[in-house]
Order: structure tokens, then sequence, then C-alpha cells
């Protein structure tokens, strides 16, 4: 993986912490994840319209992705409504690397060393460590389950869009035609768990829900562009130090508290990062 591409995905963690925070901070959790899917559906089915087709083959890749990606946001939504930022977002980030790496190794080309491994699992077990202490603080348990469905449904997204864009050949439009989809999927599915209240949001619900769109959209869009010229397993990891900058969010702008278990974890996902650049 070269500087370039190392930074750009740092840049990309940046922005996913972003928007994850602006979607906390709303009062619906839910009605904010569908406006960033709308505004971000409309924004990538503009873009994608301005490419060629993709040929038919890549569509099984897209439908795939734009389940996956329904399935996390669903996912998500519910285990921001039972627990912090600095809680929910390690368990949802943490475990996904892990299974990408595997997967991977068993069934991708992609090459990757014995220290880029040992980062991975470092990686990993940092940002889990960040987790533990929903067992030890009282915080809901339910989060826990809800986090893991999230953090599978993104292992599943991970790879189905790097294998995806390396196949279409065309990431711009493929992202393009994975948010159009995702919108397709996740509107019905919120209608139908929350009925039409779902869609009843004032002008600040719309901005922050518009604001989240843009950031996730960038994030990803670069993502899937790293995917195709670095190692799926490498991005998807190096994507997870976004915990370090949701954790620093959640301490200044919503004052979660910040201990040392917190603090260490936060210095074995810094080593991961590093053991990946080795």
């Amino acid at each position: 993986m070269s500087f370039a591409v190392f930074l750009a995905v740092i840049g990309a963690a940046f922005l996913h912490a972003s928007w994850n925070a602006l979607i906390k901070q709303g009062a619906s959790k839910m009605t904010g994840m569908l406006i960033l899917t709308l505004v971000q559906g409309a924004v990538g089915l503009a873009i994608a319209m301005t490419r060629p087709m993709p040929d038919a083959h890549v569509w099984v890749w897209l439908l795939g992705s734009g389940l996956f990606h329904s399935a996390y946001k669903l996912f998500l939504s519910y285990a921001y409504e039972q627990g912090d930022l600095s809680r929910v977002y390690p368990i949802a980030r943490g475990a996904a690397p892990l299974v990408v790496v595997v997967i991977s190794a068993l069934f991708l080309a992609d090459q990757i060393s014995g220290w880029e491994y040992l980062g991975v699992f470092v990686l990993g077990l940092g940002i889990l460590t960040m987790a533990q202490g929903v067992f030890a603080s009282g915080e809901s348990r339910r989060l826990v389950p809800l986090a893991l469905g999230s953090a599978m449904a993104t292992a599943g997204y991970s790879l189905v869009d790097g294998l995806g864009a390396r196949v279409s050949g065309d990431a711009v439009a493929y992202v393009g035609w994975l948010f159009a989809l995702d919108a397709v999927f996740f509107t019905p599915v919120c209608l139908l768990l929350r009925g039409r209240a779902v869609l009843k949001a004032d002008r600040r619900a719309w901005m922050m829900g518009s604001l989240a769109a843009g950031a996730s959209y960038g994030a990803y869009a670069i993502a899937v562009w790293a995917m195709t010229v670095a190692p799926i397993a490498l991005v998807a990891a190096l994507r997870e130090t976004s915990i370090l900058f949701a954790v620093l969010i959640g301490w200044v702008w919503f004052g979660e508290k910040l201990g040392l278990g917190k603090a260490l974890a936060a210095v074995m996902i810094i080593g991961g990062v590093v053991l990946t650049r080795v």
C-alpha cells in the first residue's frame, strides 16, 4: 500500500467517524439514517448516470452490496438507540477487519505479509478491547448483538465491494449505483418497522442528515477506490482507525468518559496501524 493510499484511507476514517457522530446526535437515529440514505442515494444516482452502465455481471455484486449496506445501517441505528458512540462504534467496527482478513487469506489472491497480519490482529484486538466496558459499566447489553450484526454486515460489504469494484473497472460508477440501490432497499424496511412517522423530520434533522450523507459518501468512495489498488483486508483494517476519531468526538462533543481502558485500547490501535506500514 502506497503512502498516498494510506493517507486517503485515514482521511476516510475521519469522515466515517464524523457521520456516525452526526447520526448519534439526532433525536431519532432511524430517521437520521433514512435521511442520510435518501440523500446519498440521490447523489449516487446522479453521479452514476454520468458514467457508462455497468455490465450485467456487475449487478450481482451491486445487489449484494445494497443488501449488506442496508443491514449494516439497520443494525447500527438500533445499536445507537441502546448505547454511547464510544461503545457501539468500537464493537460495530471491531470484528469486521478480523473477518475480512480471514476470508481474504483463505479465498482471495491478495498478498499480505506477516507483519501486516500481525498489524491487523493487534488493530482488531485494540478495537475489541475498547468495547469491553459495556459489561463493566452497567450499560445496556442489548447493544452488543446489534453492534455485532452491524460488524458482520460491514465485513460482508467490504468483501463484496472490494471485489465488485475491481470487476466493474469503474469505482465511481460502482459506488454511485450501490448507494442508489441501498436507498431502494433501506427505505421500505424503515417504513415497515417504524411506519410513516420515520419520515417526519424538521429542517435541522434534514441538515444534519445531509451533512452525514456527504461525509459518508466521501468516506466510502475513498475506501472502495483504495480497495481497487491495495489489499482489501488492509484497507478494511485501516478504516477501523476511525475508532480513534470516534472516541475523541465522543469525549469532546458528547462528554463521554475517557478512562484508562479506552486510552490503552487506543494505543493498541495505533500500534496495529504502524505494523500494517512495516
